[in-house]
């Protein structure tokens, strides 16, 4: 059929734009601290969840200190996209919180260039593992400050003293429920990266 045919509309197959690169990205950090939020605030599709609802049974497996009023929990990941230039595409993983489930933050980091860890200031030792996994592998991250209530009590500078964090981890305070300050933080994960890559 002529209209199929690339010449025939004056056009080459060669003429396609390139299909931008796909970065995988992870969003970890403690339970409760905004990963599935984050995820669902920034992605530019409908999420990908996997969460279910918190019941008796894990009463006394669970710390809910600070969080009392929640009621889910992510059991597997948090899977979004986000665009963010023609030639670059993140991939989002939203890793459990929960200890439990912590087995599969090896598998969900096969591939990842880089990661999001999110701190509640509430309750900053929830983090302290997410911090240490990415750490140990050597893979890439920034901390975003999840101001609870909009509230951030405490500067970036307090909070990488608190959490023992090198000058050259950014820490930016953010807000997980609003997608531009999500989009922040994962534009400045991306210039560490490409920072990073430069270096080597």
């Amino acid at each position: 059929m002529a209209g199929s045919d690339p010449a025939a509309r004056g056009t080459s197959a060669f003429d396609a734009p390139p299909a931008p690169d796909a970065v995988k990205i992870l969003i970890a950090g403690g339970f409760g601290v905004g990963k599935t939020t984050m995820v669902g605030a920034v992605s530019e599709i409908v999420p990908l969840r996997t969460e279910e609802p918190l019941t008796s049974a894990g009463l006394n497996v669970d710390d809910l200190d600070g969080i009392e009023e929640k009621r889910a929990t992510t059991v597997a990941l948090d899977f979004g996209r986000i665009t963010l230039s023609p030639e670059l595409v993140l991939y989002l993983f939203g890793t459990p919180g929960q200890q439990r489930f912590w087995f599969m933050w090896n598998d969900l980091a096969i591939g990842a260039l880089g990661a999001v860890v999110l701190i509640d200031v509430r309750r900053p030792e929830s983090s302290f593992a997410a911090i240490d996994f990415f750490e140990r592998r050597g893979i890439p991250f920034v901390v975003g400050v999840n101001g609870f209530h909009g509230q951030h009590p405490y500067t970036p500078e307090e909070i990488r003293d608190a959490l023992a964090l090198p000058k050259r981890t950014p820490v930016l305070l953010c807000d997980a429920r609003e997608r531009g300050s999500c989009r922040d933080v994962l534009v400045t994960l991306i210039d560490e990266l490409i920072a990073s890559s430069s270096h080597n």
